[in-house]
């Protein structure tokens, strides 16, 4: 079960060095991200495979849970804990053929996808993106909406709001319902990640714990 509340999509930059990133999601983890996943789209499995192993350290040694996306060879060669699997990825239960018993997540653009997630047996699931982002390109908003009709469900397993969720607007995601939040370019691309991290983390701070189950 996963029960962090500041997720750190870490997705690779054109622009920037490897051990730049590595340092960037060091300092967001010692910011306060409790849940890690390193994204990359367009690396083929064994590069990877290998940048997986080094990000996969820096989870350990903060002792957060990580996950791989889209990939359940790469989190099974990297020894992540877990996967998790967009729309058009494997089903929950073909990457628990491979996985056993690692976390599996699933992503969700609207109610339909939701309920998917929870008739799979999903171990979490990401609601969004709550507002357009070059993350992800072509993808509509889902918008705040969404982030409501989730949150008025009675979910018995934990949901991330994502997409274009910065330390500006998190208040507003917050306030739709959402109890945690998983962000990429409002940490990763912050000129202090640990900084930004922490400013997220205190606006989390503020939902009543027993909220965060």
């Amino acid at each position: 079960m996963i029960r962090g509340r500041l997720y750190l999509v870490a997705t690779p930059r054109a622009h920037m060095a490897e051990q730049e990133f590595l340092e960037r999601i060091r300092a967001a983890l010692q910011g306060g991200v409790d849940v890690l996943q390193l994204r990359c789209k367009e690396l083929p499995a064994l590069p990877y495979t290998r940048l997986a192993t080094r990000v996969a350290t820096l989870a350990r040694d903060a002792g957060v849970p990580f996950i791989i996306n889209d990939r359940p060879d790469v989190a099974l060669a990297a020894e992540a804990d877990g996967v998790h699997l967009g729309q058009d990825d494997l089903p929950v239960t073909w990457a628990r053929r491979i996985l056993g018993g690692a976390i599996v997540g699933r992503s969700s653009h609207e109610s339909a996808h939701a309920e998917q997630a929870f008739a799979e047996g999903a171990d979490y699931f990401a609601v969004g993106p709550v507002w357009e982002t070059p993350t992800k390109p072509g993808r509509p908003a889902a918008g705040l909406s969404y982030v409501r009709a989730v949150a008025q469900r009675a979910t018995t397993i934990p949901w991330f709001a994502i997409g274009g969720i910065t330390t500006e607007n998190v208040s507003e995601v917050l306030a739709a319902g959402a109890q945690r939040v998983a962000v990429v370019r409002a940490v990763l691309d912050a000129s202090d990640p640990a900084e930004a991290a922490r400013q997220l983390v205190r606006a989390l701070g503020q939902l009543p714990e027993a909220a965060c189950r």
